[in-house]
């Protein structure tokens, strides 16, 4: 802490459960922590090898992600409430340092209806304002990508379900798709669903198309065999075998002498045993 430098256990606005943050005090900034591992990683540190291997990163974070989880919470009672009243959390008590950040007060417009009461502010979740900053959010992510050449295209189509004819040939439509998959990792499922309808974003189907099949019988009894499976036994197999083409090499054979020959099997059973006579 001497430092200036906190982590500590907050909510994640998209899951509900509980991740690692950083708090920079002296900057006044959150950070989230993302931790990459492989199975088999390890560091060179001066003369020694240390297994291990994991790498936290730390990227700075909008703390309004963290606030919109709390407001959409509290709005259920739909009044306007004090933030130290809506900021509040029994398995994530360190949410109050939220509080402390100097910029969220500013930011609280984006996504909040304001009152103030007596010199005291009153807020209210806004799914109007929130949308629309969102929104904004997703064009400034689309902007980072194209600034930084990435191709998004063969990405989007492999981790959403589009047959082959919902697949967009629009390179603009995939930017905005995959920008509002970044942002969705930050908010509820819920509102990412109304930030896909705000985008006029088309639906992805829920699988894809199969071939069509055969019909299968559903029922508590046995299923019966539709073919005769009988004409694959043994004897049917041999016979077949019989009545088939011989090659020449096998035609060859046939004609060979085998009279003193021993079957194969002489060799691979079990030894007789000498019979003893009576002396």
């Amino acid at each position: 802490m001497k430092s200036g430098l906190m982590f500590v256990k907050l909510v994640n606005p998209c899951l509900g459960e509980g991740a690692l943050y950083l708090f920079n005090m002296c900057l006044q900034q959150l950070f989230e922590i993302k931790v990459f591992k492989e199975k088999h990683h390890s560091w060179f540190i001066n003369q020694s090898v240390q297994s291990g291997g994991l790498l936290h990163l730390a990227t700075p974070m909008d703390p309004l992600f963290l606030l919109l989880y709390y407001l959409k919470k509290a709005d259920k009672e739909g009044k306007f409430q004090p933030l130290d009243q809506v900021v509040v959390d029994d398995m994530f008590p360190d949410c109050i340092l939220l509080l402390k950040l100097p910029e969220l007060e500013k930011l609280l417009h984006h996504v909040t209806e304001e009152k103030e009461i007596d010199k005291r502010k009153y807020y209210k979740y806004s799914k109007e304002k929130t949308l629309k900053w969102l929104g904004k959010k997703v064009n400034q992510t689309m902007a980072a990508l194209k600034d930084n050449n990435i191709n998004v295209s063969a990405r989007v189509q492999s981790t959403a379900f589009f047959s082959s004819h919902q697949v967009s040939s629009d390179k603009e439509q995939d930017y905005i798709r995959y920008a509002h998959g970044l942002i969705s990792d930050y908010i509820p499922k819920e509102l990412s669903d109304d930030l896909s309808k705000h985008l006029k974003l088309p639906e992805a189907s829920a699988s894809l198309p199969n071939p069509p099949s055969k019909k299968v019988k559903i029922s508590d009894d046995p299923v019966e065999a539709k073919e005769d499976y009988t004409k694959f036994n043994t004897k049917d197999l041999k016979t077949e075998k019989k009545n088939s083409k011989m090659t020449a090499a096998q035609k060859a054979l046939a004609k060979v002498d085998k009279s003193g020959m021993k079957s194969i099997d002489f060799f691979f059973g079990v030894k007789n045993r000498k019979k003893v006579g009576k002396t």
